[in-house]
């Protein structure tokens, strides 16, 4: 196989993951059925206050990489600055279903977002909002509806919504996939391998003066 043409047809999707600490990003990110998983090492999350991990997908003659990056615990707004947001190809919005003021922070998850990586139009930037840990007390413990969180997604440009659980493996695999497929259609993804990942910490360092801690 020709590699240059190999190397042509992977497509880079950078992912931010965002919402409360313990609504379960991290562990979303981590589930990979179908995927190729690559753990990477904590020299991201020591530098830009962030940590990522790469899945790998098919979608026709594509090979596609979503680059997913995670607030790593770090969830004050002010913590991750603009260069963890910029050239973002889609933002996955996460609550947890057990604990309304987790769904109520949605709304500032989304603005901070917007806000900080300006994409050129806002108005249809790519958004997918999961609705996480379904699987608690057998769903008897949920506090916010499917049915409220639907309606929250369709008033703002109708956002796909997945109901997830990550203990359970549940929809994990469908709503990344929606992900990639809803950022190919949107956008115009990076077709160099990884590059994104030297451009944000270089980013980072320049801002803190070359100072990695």
């Amino acid at each position: 196989m020709d590699m240059s043409m190999n190397m042509k047809r992977r497509t880079l999707l950078k992912v931010i993951v965002l919402g409360d600490s313990g609504v379960g990003k991290t562990s979303l990110m981590n589930q990979h059925p179908l995927y190729v998983y690559k753990k990477f090492s904590q020299q991201y999350k020591a530098t830009i206050g962030a940590d990522f991990v790469t899945k790998e997908l098919q979608i026709d003659d594509k090979l596609v990489t979503l680059q997913i990056w995670d607030t790593a615990g770090q969830e004050r707004f002010q913590s991750l600055g603009a260069a963890f947001y910029r050239g973002a190809d889609c933002c996955v919005l996460v609550y947890d279903v057990n604990v309304v003021k987790s769904f109520e922070a949605l709304h500032n998850w989304r603005e901070e977002f917007l806000k900080q990586a300006d994409p050129a139009v806002p108005e249809t930037f790519p958004f997918i909002v999961l609705g996480n840990k379904i699987d608690i007390d057998g769903g008897n413990s949920r506090v916010v509806s499917e049915k409220k969180a639907k309606e929250w997604c369709a008033s703002r440009g109708n956002i796909p919504y997945f109901e997830t659980s990550a203990k359970e493996d549940y929809n994990i695999n469908e709503a990344f996939l929606c992900v990639a497929n809803t950022a190919l259609a949107s956008e115009h993804p990076q077709d160099i391998y990884f590059q994104g990942i030297s451009d944000t910490v270089s980013e980072v360092l320049e801002q803190r003066g070359g100072c990695a801690c």
